[in-house]
């Protein structure tokens, strides 16, 4: 180790050094570990060691990136040659009851903030997965709990602190630095800054918070969906709905263990009324017939979402992702979607999902504004290198299906080293190409991590025809 400053000095781990490799790959969630190797590694403990860290890369040209939660499943972090700043050791979270606000750092999880929240009666809208850091989730938009009704996770944020790439740490929000505010929601692993917290909107705990869950035979995917899309543009904001091709976490009685369709409806409802009459039309299913499992409405907290969403997402695995806004006729899609939801390679886990969201007529001024009414999203999980290129080309050949009715992409299902898809709008593409300009010329910020190319923010298929 070579000393930089008296405060960081035995936390800056070169390349070649004992705990190089440990370092490396600290919290990585994906078993798929790239070939990719920073100069030095940073273990940051507050927001001094940031700013330190961004200005020796500074004067050392170094590029930066930043590690919050380390679970991008293409390892957005680990960039070959620059600094990585890894902010798990800086976990700090502050709520003002007087405001509703919680200044949160980037490593803190999902799991880890709601469970701070909890004793003040409030929640945020993480991801459905506790083990996500709030970093890469927010700077990705954030869909999350209530997503379908309340828009993105990243409309929430009041503000940001952020250190420039001058190495100056700066407030941003709708009147001071506007234009990092407004990257800062929905730029991605492409933001021209170092975030070292978040000041956050919450709302109380629903008091209504139940769930309606169905459980199908998969044979019956495609009638299920077509049904669902078709009933979801007139539910209630307040309620989030998936379907979703998995291998539940628990037995089903009378089934045997394999992938099942299983259409989740959450009410995030202010009373027990609200909720009986929120869900009410998802007992109007006409295939409860052939449900294998069928609970109305039952009480849930959010604790237990996101146990759920975690025991789906086991550490140490092998994940191959993707995902794709569709829009067309839903007949159609749900046919394109046969082979990733209803025809999983055997030996592997993971799922495949519906997420279904209302318009957002209201939605603030943001660089995330590229979005349909429905994603569709699909996970592979699986151990042991030996599937890798079997499982990848697989899956790409199974959303290549999709890319007639695919708009673009969301970045946190996103592997843009794998394929080219388009993640913003274009007039949000071209503002952030002059925000980045402007705020970091040299470039001193890790760009996308995207193929030969690097990311253009367009949909490769297109480009070729």
């Amino acid at each position: 180790m070579t000393p930089i400053a008296p405060k960081t000095g035995d936390r800056l781990i070169l390349r070649g050094a004992d705990g190089y490799d440990e370092a490396r790959f600290a919290r990585v969630f994906n078993a798929r570990r790239p070939e990719r190797y920073p100069a030095a590694v940073l273990v940051a403990e507050s927001e001094d060691d940031v700013v330190e860290g961004v200005r020796l890369a500074r004067d050392r040209g170094w590029k930066v990136a930043i590690r919050a939660g380390g679970h991008s499943f293409p390892a957005w972090s680990l960039r070959d040659d620059g600094l990585l700043i890894d902010l798990g050791a800086f976990k700090k979270t502050a709520f003002d009851e007087s405001t509703g606000l919680v200044s949160v750092t980037p490593s803190v999880s999902g799991g880890e903030l709601n469970a701070h929240l909890s004793g003040y009666g409030r929640f945020f809208t993480t991801a459905d997965c506790p083990s996500p850091g709030l970093g890469g989730f927010l700077l990705q938009g954030g869909i999350g709990m209530g997503f379908r009704g309340w828009g993105y996770a990243a409309e929430q944020i009041a503000s940001i602190d952020v250190v420039t790439a001058d190495g100056e740490l700066v407030r941003a929000d709708e009147q001071n630095n506007s234009d990092l505010f407004w990257a800062a929601r929905g730029a991605g692993p492409g933001f021209c800054g170092a975030i070292t917290r978040f000041h956050l909107k919450t709302r109380p705990v629903p008091a209504g918070l139940a769930a309606t869950t169905h459980i199908y035979p998969l044979a019956r995917y495609a009638e299920v969906v077509e049904w669902v899309w078709k009933i979801h543009p007139n539910l209630s904001p307040d309620v989030a709905l998936v379907a979703v091709s998995v291998v539940p976490p628990f037995p089903v009685p009378g089934a045997a263990e394999g992938f099942m369709l299983v259409v989740a409806g959450v009410a995030l409802s202010a009373s027990r009324n609200d909720v009986l009459e929120v869900l009410a039309p998802l007992t109007k299913s006409p295939f409860l017939g052939d449900a294998l499992v069928v609970q109305h409405a039952q009480p849930t907290t959010i604790a237990e979402r996101l146990e759920f969403a975690a025991a789906i997402h086991p550490p140490g695995r092998r994940y191959l992702v993707d995902s794709a806004w569709v829009n067309g006729a839903p007949r159609d899609i749900i046919a394109a979607a046969k082979q990733v939801v209803a025809e999983r390679p055997s030996g592997t886990r993971g799922h495949a999902f519906f997420d279904f969201s209302l318009p957002r007529i209201d939605a603030p001024d943001m660089a995330m504004s590229l979005r349909t009414d429905v994603m569709l999203g699909s996970y592979i999980i699986y151990e042991g290198a030996q599937n890798d290129e079997a499982y990848s080309a697989w899956h790409l050949d199974a959303m290549k299906r999709l890319e007639p009715f695919t708009v673009g992409q969301y970045w946190g299902d996103s592997d843009q080293t794998r394929r080219e898809v388009k993640t913003l709008t274009d007039d949000a593409w071209a503002r952030l190409q002059q925000i980045r300009a402007k705020h970091d010329p040299k470039g001193m910020f890790a760009d996308y991590l995207a193929g030969p190319g690097a990311f253009c923010n367009r949909n490769g298929w297109e480009t070729k025809k």
